[in-house]
């Protein structure tokens, strides 16, 4: 049995198929556990989640994983007042949405209701199968609020709220996808709120810890710096093809034979795998149409939260610059202070050009400006660009545009052969989210189980 990707997917299916009794290998393409989710430690002794890193309400299966090995949960710092920088000014604000313009404030509001209604109306697990799925797929998020909110300053907040959940502009997103995934984590009020919402609680230590516990548990079955390149499939089951890196150096063709693959990985990086013979055209195609969201995380580390000694929580929102979406990203014990910035969408890649430089001068600046001057001149700062990342092409989450899911959307995770599809895409709730990679790993688990016995 092989498990492609050492995510919280592919090591949460192997240790599920290892519990029944299943040989297993996990080949993971990096030198490290995890995926999209990634615990560094700054040279100044920081601790930064460089990617997936909340945990909230409902995500059960990550609460229990991080009860089961140890790791304490704190809350994200709410206290004080929100910073908004809206046409070139500098507001304060309490509560979800700012209040400097109160009519759009109001239409902001009304819109998110109306999202929520909507996507409680969409299965999460078959989104395509809504009475009126043709319609909601040939939209775009961008199209229903420019057909359904009147004030600009209002569809800046909703797209805010869209480039931070999805990394992606609302032009770029099916409206029938963007409702079903909102269904799958509760509504789209619950993806963008923290207290009580998707941002709620954070690990102490970083939101890795539990992926490399897995790992140790799996111990020699997980194999890193072995990126899979082809993969043979029939009745007979598998052949994995990985460019395996050699102990004295170098690298070599590694090829490992089992019954069945589960493959733990985001359609846009197993589009990069060559099949033989090739997948069938829907789920082709459906790789080939789901790219993976354009978002850089930074970190900006201070000696200590200052901010909240001017009565500021560290979040702001934005509906225009470089960093649309912050928050205060320092440890429990306030020992530093860590603010933590979102680049997306189309900002994200126009600012590939600026290099790493320019871009922390960007961030720095309009850090600055909603928390002050001393926001200017961090001890250390950080960037992680997923979108340069090969092993996940970006991020947070794989985007579906129009028409790709009433089209393809039935090929996500029906399996091909002895092929599984595991990875946080294929979710059916909280799917885009740590807890959604280990609901995947476990189904597509069960999915092999139910079939060996069966032989």
């Amino acid at each position: 049995m092989v498990v492609v990707g050492a995510g919280y997917s592919g090591l949460c299916a192997a240790r599920h198929l290892h519990s029944a009794g299943l040989d297993v290998v996990v080949i993971e393409a990096r030198d490290r556990v995890g995926g999209r989710v990634w615990t560094e430690l700054t040279p100044g002794g920081a601790v930064v989640d460089q990617g997936g890193q909340w945990l909230g309400p409902t995500q059960d299966h990550l609460s229990a994983l991080a009860e089961e090995f140890g790791v304490a949960t704190f809350p994200t710092f709410l206290d004080g007042a929100n910073v908004e920088l809206r046409a070139g000014d500098r507001h304060e604000f309490n509560g979800l949405v700012p209040t400097s313009d109160p009519d759009a404030s109001a239409d902001a509001i009304a819109a998110l209701l109306e999202l929520d209604l909507l996507c409680l109306e969409v299965s999460p697990a078959e989104p395509w199968t809504h009475p009126d799925a043709v319609r909601l797929d040939q939209q775009t998020v961008g199209s229903w609020v420019s057909e359904n909110v009147e004030s600009e300053a209002a569809r800046d907040l909703i797209a805010t709220a869209v480039l931070a959940v999805y990394g992606a502009e609302p032009s770029e997103l099916s409206l029938l996808f963007a409702l079903g995934y909102a269904h799958g984590g509760g509504s789209m009020s619950a993806l963008v709120r923290t207290a009580g919402g998707a941002q709620e609680l954070r690990f102490v230590g970083g939101a890795q810890q539990m992926a490399i516990r897995l790992a140790e548990v799996l111990g020699d079955r997980v194999v890193l710096d072995a990126p899979v390149v082809g993969v043979a499939h029939g009745p007979e089951g598998v052949t994995v093809v990985a460019d395996r890196g050699q102990a004295g150096g170098g690298r070599a063709p590694w090829r490992v034979g089992a019954q069945w693959l589960v493959m733990a990985m985001p359609p846009a990086v197993q589009s990069r795998v060559s099949f033989e013979p090739p997948l069938p055209g829907a789920r082709d195609q459906l790789a080939q149409h789901a790219p993976m969201g354009s978002v850089t995380k930074v970190h900006a580390v201070y000696d200590e939260p200052f901010w909240r000694q001017n009565g500021l929580s560290g979040q702001m929102i934005a509906d225009a610059g470089a960093l649309r979406a912050v928050f205060d990203d320092s440890p429990d014990d306030a020992s530093h202070g860590i603010l933590l910035g979102f680049i997306a969408g189309h900002t994200d890649r126009r600012l590939e050009s600026a290099g790493p430089d320019g871009r922390r001068s960007i961030a720095l600046e309009e850090l600055a400006r909603s928390f002050g001057p001393r926001a200017a001149q961090p001890a250390e700062f950080t960037e992680q660009r997923w979108s340069a990342e090969p092993y996940s092409r970006g991020g947070p989450v794989a985007c579906f545009g129009p028409g790709l899911l009433t089209g393809c959307g039935e090929a996500l995770r029906a399996p091909v052969g002895p092929i599984h599809w595991a990875g946080t895409e294929t979710a059916v709730a909280w799917s885009g989210y740590i807890d959604g990679a280990i609901t995947s790993g476990i189904r597509a688990a069960d999915e092999v189980i139910a079939e060996a016995g069966t032989r």
